[in-house]
């Protein structure tokens, strides 16, 4: 398998006169999961939508593979992205979310999927919380995308959801770059290649976990 490059540089982002990221740069490759780590108003979803293109940066520059992709419309068949809100009408059902969200061929393997077999006649409003969110990262990782961008995707979920959710974007790397920010940090760090961290509007390289609790994102009582 190919493996394809995203290459994110010069992201300079404020609000209210206060710079949140500053000359941002950031590399991933398929086969690798970034986990995005930083304090609450660190800037970490704000980088995801910048990245992803809905929210402006007039300095950013995007490169797939060596070939520049700032046009945002340009985006669209080469990032995906999962937001923290709930994005499915909720009077669909899941067999129509699937069909509507993936391509006929990866539908078809969607619906095979044991977690969501049972589901299929459900409706997304009778759906639980976990059972919704696993739907939501399901179809964002079977689109055509190289690279994607996962925001709190274990938020609100079960231990018993989180190892399905980990595994299955685990599975999914193998053809994948991701990146993925979460406020349980122990199934981030468990799950991802490299770390990165938000602080102080720069992104940092993170080499080893012990880095987390002496750049004072995690106490020395955090346990791995």
């Amino acid at each position: 398998m190919n493996k394809h490059i995203l290459e994110i540089s010069g992201i300079q982002k404020s609000f209210n006169n206060k710079l949140l990221l500053s000359d941002i740069y950031l590399k991933l490759e398929t086969g690798q999961i970034i986990g995005l780590f930083g304090r609450n108003g660190s800037g970490k979803s704000t980088l995801l939508k910048v990245i992803f293109g809905i929210v402006p940066a007039s300095d950013k520059s995007i490169f797939v593979n060596g070939i520049s992709k700032n046009n945002s419309s340009l985006l669209l068949n080469e990032i995906s992205y999962l937001h923290q809100n709930q994005f499915i009408p909720n009077h669909f059902s899941v067999l129509q979310t699937v069909l509507l969200a993936v391509d006929k061929q990866k539908a078809h393997l969607v619906c095979e999927d044991e977690f969501l077999k049972s589901l299929l006649n459900q409706k997304i409003r009778n759906l639980s919380f976990g059972e919704l969110r696993y739907l939501q990262v399901k179809l964002v990782l079977s689109n055509e995308s190289k690279f994607v961008l996962l925001d709190e995707p274990f938020s609100g979920l079960s231990p018993k959801m989180i190892e399905i959710v980990s595994l299955l974007i685990k599975a999914n790397s193998q053809k994948k770059g991701i990146i993925i920010t979460d406020h349980n940090y122990r199934s981030v760090v468990g799950i991802a290649t490299d770390l990165r961290m938000l602080s102080g509007s720069k992104l940092q390289i993170i080499s080893k976990k012990a880095e987390l609790i002496q750049e004072g994102y995690l106490t020395s009582s955090a346990n791995f």
